[in-house]
């Protein structure tokens, strides 16, 4: 990957206006999923086609071998994340993104999703800790300001 690219897009995500941070974020998410190529990808949509059909066991198993095959791609392991997060195995959710952070530290959606973890087990100051990581790559981002919120509300 392109660092320089990377950067400039890590960048837009600051900037004031939507449409640029919106396309950044676009570009960002299909280099994160492209990033092993056709492989990578072919699998991640499998195993999505299988989530979306309610087979989570088959899923995670094309997810787990992508990872067996593929460690340091950041992408298969934040949607074995979401897969978790989706049958409420929040802990183990949390192992696969804060794997994700390791690989790719910029990883806003890992960032957001550990934060759902750590709220849903009750445990609001991680959640807040997790949400304000991603709010600093991505400072514009409504929802995780409104969890911060929600999580301060629940802490008081």
């Amino acid at each position: 990957m392109d660092s320089l690219f990377i950067n400039s897009l890590l960048e837009d995500l600051k900037n004031p206006d939507e449409s640029v941070r919106e396309q950044a974020t676009r570009k960002l998410w299909r280099i994160w999923f492209q990033q092993k190529g056709v492989q990578g990808l072919e699998m991640i949509d499998r195993s999505q086609k299988l989530l979306d059909a309610g087979k989570t066991t088959e899923a995670e198993v094309v997810l787990s071998k992508l990872i067996e095959i593929q460690p340091d791609f950041a992408e298969a392991w934040n949607r074995r994340a979401f897969l978790y997060y989706t049958i409420s195995d929040y802990k183990k959710s949390l192992l696969d993104c804060q794997k994700v952070i390791q690989i790719n530290p910029h990883h806003f959606g890992a960032l957001h999703g550990m934060g759902l973890c750590y709220a849903a087990l009750g445990q609001y100051k991680q959640a807040m800790k997790a949400f304000r990581q991603a709010l600093e790559i991505q400072p514009y981002s409504l929802v995780n300001q409104k969890l911060i919120l929600e999580c301060t509300v629940r802490l008081s």
